[in-house]
């Protein structure tokens, strides 16, 4: 399909909270190069403020990042700094805190609640804001409980460094955990068509009941994760795509938002090229037996 003059709208709105966002986001982990998450060569910084400003441009007013988000030379913070403070009035920045990252980039152990003040202000200093729209909470696997965590952002919020709370990497009984501590506008999971997940879908359920955001990270991605855009794609998701005139990455995109209206998408890259065919995935609508067909596919991968 032609990525010409689509624009994010086209996957139509959700309010996180009281924030309106087009469901079709922008993940920036990309933005700092292929070793985003090791050492080896950053991304180049001019092509990647041109990315951020050209999905500002496309009509993205949701970006999903962190402080944690780095590689040698780059951060994906900074760059969003540099290349859109001011920033637009209708912009919401959503970031997370938990995991613990080294400058030297290696991954240390998760943050201590009474630590979680400090990479939320680690935050608000890179991006250059004096509170964060969003900050989710990512569950680690070294406490079973988000109590005490979230509790502790929940004391944030009431400071006014926070406007909003989300979760990530969490199963229904973390996100009632949350819920009794403080609201939740969003949950952050994995999520992809063809990956074997059998309290996913459950989940994204009891999101849409609750009129809490679902957004699925890696759903491009696949298995490869944070290694970027996979290239196994089943033979289904390359029929529907050609049957679109698409690539099957637009078409995982479509399915992702095909899951409900609170379901939310935030492809990441760092080529201005693919980023237009990301935002164009959110104007695809699949017919009924497309989905089902691509449903299938998932029930098949558990």
């Amino acid at each position: 399909m032609s990525s010409q003059k689509i624009t994010a709208d086209a996957a139509g709105t959700w309010k996180l909270g009281d924030l309106p966002v087009h469901r079709l986001g922008f993940g920036a982990m990309r933005l700092t190069g292929s070793a985003a998450f090791h050492h080896g060569t950053p991304g180049d910084r001019d092509r990647s403020i041109a990315v951020l400003r050209r999905a500002i441009d496309l009509g993205v007013n949701h970006i999903d990042t962190a402080a944690f988000y780095f590689s040698s030379l780059r951060s994906a913070n900074e760059l969003i700094n540099s290349a859109l403070s001011p920033y637009p009035d209708d912009l919401v920045v959503v970031t997370k805190v938990g995991p613990h990252r080294t400058y030297s980039g290696e991954w240390g152990t998760a943050a201590r609640p009474d630590e979680l003040r400090g990479q939320v202000e680690e935050n608000l200093r890179q991006l250059g804001r004096d509170h964060l729209d969003v900050v989710n909470l990512r569950r680690m696997p070294s406490y079973d409980s988000v109590a005490e965590h979230f509790g502790a952002l929940a004391e944030l919020r009431e400071a006014g460094l926070i406007r909003h709370l989300g979760v990530s990497n969490v199963t229904a009984g973390h996100l009632a955990e949350a819920r009794a501590i403080a609201p939740v506008v969003c949950v952050q999971n994995r999520y992809a068509v063809d990956r074997p997940d059998p309290d996913g879908d459950a989940l994204l359920r009891l999101c849409g009941e609750l009129g809490i955001a679902f957004v699925p990270f890696y759903a491009v991605a696949g298995d490869a994760g944070e290694h970027g855009a996979t290239t196994a794609h089943d033979e289904e998701v390359r029929a529907v795509a050609r049957a679109h005139g698409a690539s099957p990455a637009q078409i995982r995109i479509a399915w992702t938002l095909h899951q409900g209206p609170h379901v939310l998408a935030i492809p990441g890259t760092g080529n201005p090229g693919h980023l237009a065919e990301n935002v164009a995935a959110g104007a695809i609508r699949l017919t009924d037996e497309e989905r089902r067909r691509l449903d299938a596919l998932r029930r098949k991968a558990r």
